[in-house]
Order: structure tokens, then C-alpha cells, then sequence
């Protein structure tokens, strides 16, 4: 039966509308799942934490990510979000805000929008990573109620501002200077590892970290094994964190600053950013745990353009990195006395900007859509914007925190555990777990 023109039109518009609804659902289902893996991540640092920790403050330390996470889901609906769509230009409220208002229709469960969700669940995992980040820092003598404010602080505003800055298609940090930071190295690592810094500082060293004259003691965790397979499992969570740095519209894959991109060249790069990473850090230290983390320095080192660099390339700047890391933490922890109990500001701190200048020098000229192309000065000038927004408010909020009491516990619950002190439950209730295998400096060794 021959059909009209008007039939054949209304036709082609119904295959047209649904091949643009299958289009959505599909990007949809990607973000999902890349939400998904991304809880890998969390996962991941809970293990490391809770190995790197002595027996007697295991609980204590994965306490600390659990309400983390639990605290910034509701805390990012309520504030984050919107500080992310209100403020790329700086200080003043952008147009189309209002949309990230908690009250919003696009912040609930509207039938017609396959977007919001699932960017907001996506951001918050970025989200919970910054206060998992600062997380192993500070374990075995951080109060939970200080460590909570101050996560809450750096998840749902601090970092955010950096991200509406520079990993927003209207961030100026973008538009004004030309930042390229595909993988949020600068917003994401390196200011979690600043406003780490900041804390480190004013939280002071464990209870026997430093001897008198200055010499160091090392306070190694009591699960080597459990560190390792959380850091592999935060590898894991990377390619769900990078996988939603990556926006479909529909005809192409690009990047948050609308450039070209495909998940194959995030692919290419990443594995051998991890690689390069690994091998760096384990030729400088031969030691398990400076491998493992040597895998995130690599990712971190890579990320800002993961989208530009050769493999072979990705895996250098990986490599470089996992070479320099270990030895800057080398240097915070014997010359500046700073007690980062598992290196991340080395890590994600200066690894986050050591990616930046590396993009900067070796991806400079490369085009940007929305503003100048990469140039040396806008990497490093964008990396010196994050480590301010990151030190700042982490010194200033932990300063207070500390004044009023709420940062750090007494001397006698640290000599404890923090498990007996913060934690109603024992980590190992069945067995006692000898001095000799907690690695603490303040206990007697015991009689042969």
C-alpha cells in the first residue's frame, strides 16, 4: 500500500525521535555504570586505610571513609551541586543555577530528564573521593567528629569551586587561561592534597613518628596485603572516574571542555599511565606499597591530557612521575616533619600538579573550544589556583577546628587506639594482637 508524503514524514520523525531517546538512554545506562565502578574507589580506600592502620585504630580508620561517603551524598545534593552550575565564572551566580537547587525539578525523579541524576551522582563520587584522599593521611590520631566537618567542608564546597572553575565548559579558568585537565588532576587530586597539607599541618605528627633530634621512625600498618588490594581496587575505580570525564552527545565522545575525545584513547592512556606509575615508583623505592600507589601517580601524572598524549608518551610522564613522588614525600616527611601517613599529598597533591605542568610543556599549543589553546602559564598558573583554594581553607578550618578542641584526641586515647576510644566494637575480637605486630613506636617491646 503506497503510503503519502505527510505519512512518510510523520514516519521519519518518529525513527528520528527515537533514535534520539535510544541515543540518551544509552549515555544514561554509560553514566550509570560508571557511577557504579566508581564505588570501587571507596572500596579501595577503605581496605588501604584500614591495612595502613595499626591493629588497635583499623575500625577507626575505615569509620572515617564510611562517613565520609554516607555524609556527602546528602550534603553535595543539598550544596554542591549547585555550587558547581552557579559559579563558573568566578563569584558571581550564573544563569541556569537554579537548576541545582535541592527544590528543582531537575533534582528529582522528572520522567523527561535523562541527565541531571546522573551527573549529580557522578560529581558526588569525585565528591567523596577528596575526602577519601585526605583520609589516609591523617588516620590514628584525628578525632571522627573534626575529620567529618572537615570532609564534609572540602566535599561539598571546596572542591567544587575548583571544579565549576576549571572542569566546567564555562569554567574561567578555561575560557581566561586555557586549562586543559581532562581527568580533574587539578581539581580533584591536587586540591585534596593541598587542603590535606593544610590539615597535616596543624593536626601535628603520630605519637612517636619523630624522635627528639628529628630522625624519623616508621609506623607501618599492620595489613600489608589489605593496602595492596585496596589500591589495586581504587586502580579499578579509576576507569568508572575517567569514564565519566568523557560526555556522548549523541554523534561523538568529548571531553568536559568539548573537545574531541574516545574512550580508546582513555583506554591507551590510562593503562599505561598506571604502568608507567607502577614501574617509576618500584625502581626508586622497591617497596610494595610505593608501587601500588605508584599506579595512582601514573593516572594522576597522565590525566589532564589523556586525551592528547601518544601511549607510549602517557607512559613517560607516568613514569617521571612515580619517580619524583616518592622522593617529594621523602622530603615533607624528614625536612618539614609533616606526618602523611600514606604519602597523598605527595600522591595526589603534588602528583595532580605535576600532571598539570607536564600537560602544559609537552600538550602546549593544542587547542581548547572554549577559550586559549594549552600553554605552559595557564597550567601552571591553574595549578597554583588549586593548590591556594585547597591549603587555605584546609589550614584555616582545621586551625579552628583545633582551637576549640574537635581536630585531634587526647594522648592517652591515641596510646589506646582509637579503636577502644572512637570505635564501640574491636577489629580483631578473637585474638590479641601483640605489640611487636602493631609497629608502635611507644610500646615496649616485648621479652624474648
Amino acid at each position: 500500500m503506497e503510503q503519502s508524503v505527510p505519512e512518510l514524514m510523520a514516519r521519519l520523525d518518529s525513527l528520528e525521535s527515537s533514535l534520539s531517546m535510544a541515543t540518551t538512554i544509552n549515555s544514561e545506562v554509560f553514566y550509570w555504570w560508571c557511577t557504579a565502578l566508581m564505588l570501587a574507589i571507596h572500596a579501595g580506600f577503605l581496605a588501604y586505610e584500614m591495612g595502613a592502620s595499626r591493629a588497635k585504630n583499623a575500625l577507626a580508620s575505615g569509620m572515617k571513609n564510611l562517613i565520609a561517603f554516607a555524609f556527602l551524598i546528602p550534603a553535595f545534593y543539598y550544596v554542591g551541586w549547585w555550587i558547581y552550575l552557579a559559579f563558573p565564572t568566578g563569584f558571581s551566580i550564573a544563569d541556569g543555577s537554579a537548576a541545582g537547587l535541592p527544590w528543582s525539578a531537575n533534582m528529582g525523579p522528572n520522567l523527561t530528564d535523562n541527565a541531571s541524576g546522573i551527573f549529580y551522582a557522578a560529581f558526588t563520587l569525585f565528591a567523596a573521593t577528596t575526602a577519601s584522599i585526605m583520609s589516609g593521611s591523617v588516620i590514628e590520631r584525628i578525632r571522627i567528629s573534626g575529620f567529618t566537618i572537615l570532609a564534609l567542608f572540602l566535599g561539598a564546597v571546596v572542591w567544587v569551586f575548583g571544579a565549576s572553575w576549571g572542569w566546567h565548559p564555562d569554567g574561567w579558568l578555561t575560557t581566561e587561561w586555557g586549562l586543559h585537565d581532562v581527568g580533574a588532576a587539578g581539581c580533584v587530586h591536587t586540591i585534596a592534597g593541598f587542603f590535606t597539607l593544610g590539615v597535616l599541618i596543624n593536626l601535628g605528627p603520630r605519637i612517636g613518628r619523630f624522635n627528639a633530634d628529628g630522625s624519623v621512625n616508621n609506623i607501618d600498618g599492620h595489613n600489608m596485603p589489605m593496602s595492596l588490594i585496596g589500591l589495586m581496587l581504587i586502580v579499578m575505580g579509576f576507569f568508572g572516574f575517567l569514564g565519566g570525564c568523557i560526555i556522548y552527545t549523541g554523534d561523538m565522545w568529548t571531553t568536559i571542555y568539548n573537545t574531541p575525545a574516545t574512550l580508546s584513547a582513555f583506554a591507551f592512556n590510562t593503562l599505561m599511565g598506571v604502568a608507567g606509575g607502577m614501574i617509576g615508583a618500584y625502581l626508586v623505592t622497591r617497596d610494595p606499597f610505593w608501587m601500588m600507589s605508584g599506579a595512582l601517580i601514573g593516572v594522576i601524572s597522565s590525566a589532564p591530557a589523556l586525551d592528547l598524549y601518544y601511549p607510549g608518551f602517557a607512559f613517560l610522564v607516568s613514569f617521571a612521575g612515580g619517580c619524583i613522588m616518592p622522593k617529594l614525600n621523602d622530603i615533607l616527611v624528614g625536612k618539614f616533619k609533616i606526618d602523611d601517613a600514606v604519602g597523598a599529598v605527595a600522591v595526589h597533591g603534588f602528583g595532580g600538579v605535576w600532571g598539570l605542568i607536564a600537560s602544559g610543556i609537552f600538550a602546549s599549543g593544542y587547542p581548547n573550544i572554549a577559550g586559549p589553546e594549552i600553554s605552559f602559564v595557564g597550567q601552571l598558573s591553574s595549578a597554583v589556583v588549586f593548590m591556594i583554594l585547597g591549603f587555605v581553607p584546609g589550614y584555616a578550618l582545621s586551625f579552628v577546628l583545633k582551637m576549640v578542641g574537635l581536630l585531634r584526641v587526647t594522648d592517652k586515647a591515641e596510646l589506646a587506639g582509637l579503636d577502644k576510644a572512637e570505635v564501640p566494637v574491636s577489629a580483631y575480637p578473637e585474638s590479641s594482637v601483640p605489640a611487636a605486630f602493631t609497629n608502635d613506636p611507644t610500646s615496649p617491646t616485648p621479652a624474648e
